[in-house]
């Protein structure tokens, strides 16, 4: 990632702003994307280790899944476990040139699963479905690049890309994040926002029809050649803090969101 905001002009459509929290549906829950290059079989078996990672961690919304030793056996045999799969070239519409083939054209590679084998493998490695409701998150964020910082509220140009980039991170997920407006933030600048309570984020959390505060901060380091996120959250009573350091911010959000699926599920700190 350039040492840069990426200021986007243009409109940006926010995740579910507004809507109550349900439950995650099941056909939708039990599913996951991969991008592969081509149809071939090589290719797709790629896929299918990609999307046995992604449907893991998204039944489960616990992101330690993929970092476990049983998961190598697993990824072994991800063909075993998918019910049926599809694809959906990533170019369509775009006319075939040169020598290009289908073979070499992107695709989005989707697997869908049976609940019971999932629910199954999730058994096997300790861990458990997360059926229950998905509460949407309220993001409480600043960020700084050297004199250059703001806080990304609803209305702040400047934050386009990042609202954006945090709408992806939660989709697959199954995950919905609003930003509050300016005036929602009951007087909090950005000074207080680094220290103000978790309670308090929460119930300003609901005048942006959110259920749930995820605060945090993003600095751009030189040093890291990347960003340096911190992130926190309130869980019954108890506020859990993660980082990372020297990353995109693309991926300081994927960060953020899945460790608040990890807290919210019911599995323990990020």
């Amino acid at each position: 990632m350039p040492g840069i905001f990426r200021f986007a002009v243009g409109l940006v459509s926010l995740v579910c702003l507004g809507l109550p929290v349900r439950a995650a549906p099941i056909a939708e829950l039990y599913q996951a994307q991969a991008i592969v290059t081509g149809t071939g079989e090589a290719n797709r078996a790629i896929g299918f280790k990609d999307c046995l990672d992604k449907v893991l961690v998204k039944v489960s919304g616990d992101q330690r899944l993929t970092q476990k030793t049983e998961m190598l056996a697993l990824r072994d045999k991800a063909a075993d476990f998918v019910q049926s799969f599809r694809y959906h070239d990533r170019l369509e519409g775009i006319p075939i040139h040169d020598e290009q083939g289908t073979h070499d054209r992107p695709h989005d590679l989707t697997c869908i699963y049976k609940p019971a084998v999932i629910d199954k493998l999730l058994a096997q490695l300790g861990s458990r479905p997360w059926l229950g409701e998905r509460p949407p998150i309220a993001v409480f964020m600043t960020a700084e690049q050297g004199s250059r910082h703001f806080m990304l509220t609803q209305d702040e140009q400047r934050g386009d890309a990042m609202r954006e980039s945090f709408a992806n991170a939660a989709g697959p997920l199954l995950m919905r994040v609003t930003f509050p407006k300016a005036g929602q933030l009951g007087g909090l600048d950005e000074k207080a926002l680094s220290g103000a309570d978790m309670a308090r984020l929460d119930k300003l959390a609901k005048k942006a029809e959110a259920a749930r505060a995820l605060a945090g901060s993003i600095v751009w380091s030189d040093k890291e050649l990347g960003w340096i996120a911190d992130w926190r959250m309130a869980d019954r009573g108890k506020t859990y803090r993660w980082q990372a350091r020297g990353v995109s911010f693309d991926e300081a959000f994927r960060v953020a969101v899945r460790g608040a699926a990890q807290i919210l599920s019911g599995h323990g700190p990020p």
